[in-house]
């Protein structure tokens, strides 16, 4: 490879790693907007202003998918360069610009929500709002009888604990497949044991019937972090 193709290789390599430094910059943006969506819910205030931070993450989510077309196409174009092999290095600039346009001429408003992150948003969002649903409805209706309330936080409860541990969970994840939760701890000893093993994990919810249990489709269940939080709080203040 002639030197001046290798030097220019070399900074299209480096022009892409900080492209990827700017992508961790918008997942952390995300992950920010998402804690503070989950807060709003927890402060019973997630109508207006949960709508805007569902905006936000899907603007998020527009920059990532334009980043991630402008790295496509950058490597798209070093790839066929390498592939061809032409006398003469072409206009560069030319070529990554007509396949990012082609790119982004296939974009879609259903593409942005399918980011895994707003995915995860979406469906902390709803956990949330189901673990705070039997809060909301505690205080807002004085007429709901003692023993209603008390056979409501129970059932509560019961899904705090660990399938595995048969414990109230400190660190729960939740498994995107089937959509139960495990302690994190727990259910990774297990997956590191049957994997030793060369043998799938089974979900350990009685009654799932999901055989399949990997470390890659678990995620940091805060919706069920925050309720258990609440829930002890709320037994400590009663004492």
């Amino acid at each position: 490879m002639p030197g001046a193709a290798r030097i220019l290789f070399n900074s299209v390599d480096s022009s892409l790693s900080s492209l990827k430094n700017c992508q961790s910059y918008i997942n952390t943006g995300m992950d920010i907007t998402t804690h503070v969506a989950l807060d709003l819910v927890e402060s019973f205030n997630d109508v207006e202003d949960v709508n805007n931070m569902e905006k936000v993450m899907l603007e998020y989510a527009a920059m990532d998918r334009e980043l991630n077309h402008y790295m496509k196409a950058i490597e798209e174009t070093v790839n066929q360069i390498k592939r061809e092999k032409p006398e003469n290095i072409p206009d560069l600039k030319y070529l990554v610009k007509e396949k990012f346009t082609a790119l982004e001429s296939k974009n879609s408003d259903s593409d942005l929500e399918k980011n895994d992150k707003y995915l995860y948003f979406k469906d902390q969002l709803k956990e949330m709002r189901k673990q705070f649903r039997l809060q909301s409805d505690s205080n807002d209706n004085d007429a709901i009888e003692q023993i209603d309330e008390d056979i409501a936080v129970t059932q509560s409860q019961v899904n705090f604990i660990c399938p595995i541990t048969q414990v109230e969970m400190k660190k729960p994840v939740r498994n995107k497949v089937c959509g139960h939760s495990y302690e994190q701890d727990a259910i990774l000893k297990i997956i590191q044991t049957r994997k030793q093993q060369k043998k799938k994990v089974r979900c350990p919810k009685i009654g799932c019937s999901h055989d399949d249990v990997k470390e890659s489709d678990l995620v940091p269940d805060e919706a069920l972090k925050r309720a258990i939080d609440s829930q002890n709080k709320q037994s400590w203040s009663a004492l």
